[in-house]
């Protein structure tokens, strides 16, 4: 089983998926900020005494960290070594029809 080498097309769609996915991340970071910040405001000023908006940030925060890590960990290689596995999987069960 060998991956053959990107094409430049391949290399810039790939690219553009990656900081299209990037830039999501960075619009989702930015709404959990602005929104938890207005959660504690109206938090602090009704009823200061119990910090209710701590679990709606820990609660959002973790889908958060998981769409971080979906979008920064390179698990790239693993994806690419699916991919390549099932393409031979297809090519072999192509061939065995003929």
């Amino acid at each position: 089983m060998t991956i053959e080498p990107m094409t430049e097309e391949e290399m810039r769609q790939k690219a553009e998926r990656r900081a299209h996915a990037k830039l999501g991340f960075r619009s989702h970071l930015i709404v959990y900020v602005i929104v938890n910040l207005g959660l504690v405001v109206i938090n602090l000023g009704t009823s200061p005494q119990y910090l209710w908006c701590l679990w709606a940030a820990a609660g959002w925060g973790i889908g958060l960290v998981a769409h971080g890590a979906a979008v920064y960990l390179d698990n790239s290689n693993l994806r690419e070594r699916m991919v390549a596995q099932e393409l031979e999987r297809l090519r072999a069960q192509a061939r065995d029809r003929r």
